[in-house]
């Protein structure tokens, strides 16, 4: 097996958490309104949100549906989340207006980094690894990196609106394995969207590693983690 001399991370949900998450604080205020929503729709919905955000097909033609109509798109998004969760057409369309108006207004989440992670970058970075973030951002993020007292652990970024390919095309992690300077096979990458993360890496190449805590997707076909203190073993 070729030696990993780089490990590439995810941004959003990998090293950087929202708490409470949207979907927990979507689910609550559904329960607050009596609307019995059980774990197994939770997950489901969760699992839908990461199809979605993988540049899938449906976000790709909401985003040129709505363009920069803010307000309408994350109606639409509420509308979509509510069918996932098993409301009916109808209840999801009557709903999404005015859950997606709560959600703008009262949804003021906690940003963190897992606790474990900068020990674990310390331990990579000091082992010889080169160390990468790459998201599906549409603009570049280092200032924000710099918030998170992150930027000193990585050697580059990229932001899939850098190169105009976003995750799970291959060619954002072609791009990313160039500034590395590492051929896929000795290059790993670290995400939670299985959809995004684990197939796009895949594709491409790299060794995937799915960051899971909620366990969403036990039958990923790659090493999962639950917490970033579990990643060196599994990268050996």
């Amino acid at each position: 097996m070729t030696r990993l001399r780089a490990v590439l991370f995810d941004l959003d949900g990998t090293l950087r958490h929202h708490l409470p998450t949207g979907g927990e604080v979507f689910v609550q205020y559904l329960k607050a309104r009596n609307i019995h929503i059980t774990h197994e729709e939770e997950l489901r919905a969760e699992r839908w949100e990461h199809f979605y955000f993988a540049y899938s097909l449906e976000i790709q033609t909401d985003r040129d549906r709505f363009k920069t109509d803010t307000k309408s798109f994350w109606i639409n998004f509420s509308q979509r989340r509510l069918t996932a969760l098993g409301l009916d057409k109808k209840q999801a369309t009557e709903l999404a207006p005015e859950i997606s108006a709560y959600m703008g207004s009262s949804y003021k989440p906690e940003v963190y980094i897992p606790e474990e992670a900068p020990m674990v970058l310390t331990q990579l970075k000091d082992s010889g690894h080169i160390l990468g973030v790459v998201s599906n951002r549409d603009e570049r993020f280092d200032e924000e990196l710099k918030d998170l007292r992150l930027d000193s652990y990585f050697d580059f970024t990229l932001a899939a609106g850098e190169v105009n390919s976003f995750k799970p095309d291959p060619l954002i992690f072609e791009h990313a394995l160039k500034l590395a300077g590492v051929t896929a096979n000795e290059a790993a990458y670290v995400g939670d969207n299985y959809f995004a993360d684990i197939v796009g890496s895949h594709r491409a190449g790299l060794t995937p590693v799915l960051f899971d805590p909620k366990q969403l997707f036990p039958d990923a076909g790659c090493a999962i983690i639950r917490s970033f203190d579990e990643l060196p073993n599994s990268l050996k």
